[in-house]
């Protein structure tokens, strides 16, 4: 009998991994990912939010992923990452991002790097939705 995860969307994570300390992540792994500068032995700041969740290739993962933010993006220095289930799809991860940077979008103690701050799908939700009072 098959094992039930005690979460619905993530099968594994790890967090606060040093930056270049790729072992533990397979090649093709989904998810979201977070950027941290650490800021002491105890404090890391958030500073960019991502996904990965197209294909298998090691190119389109969150390995890959870290690769090139390690060459392009310079200002962070560990690492978390969250990976979902293989049900879960390439949309439902992009969502998972777009709920993560509206929640974070005006944290002053947050410095996010991201271009993409929120999301049109959310947005046009909020708009249509219209909470009836009783």
């Amino acid at each position: 009998m098959a094992q039930q995860s005690p979460l619905r969307l993530i099968k594994r994570w790890r967090r606060y991994q040093l930056r270049g300390d790729l072992k533990d992540i397979p090649p093709g792994t989904r998810g979201v990912y977070v950027l941290y500068r650490s800021k002491g032995i105890a404090t890391h700041e958030v500073v960019y939010i991502g996904v990965a969740g197209i294909g298998k290739s090691g190119r389109s993962g969150i390995k890959g992923r870290l690769k090139a933010h390690d060459r392009n993006k310079k200002d962070w220095t560990h690492y978390s990452f969250f990976e979902v289930h293989d049900n879960i799809f390439t949309e439902e991860i992009r969502e998972l991002e777009a709920l993560l940077l509206g929640i974070f979008r005006h944290d002053p103690r947050i410095k996010l790097m991201n271009m993409q701050t929120g999301s049109k799908k959310l947005s046009k939700l909020q708009r249509a939705t219209s909470w009836k009072t009783q």
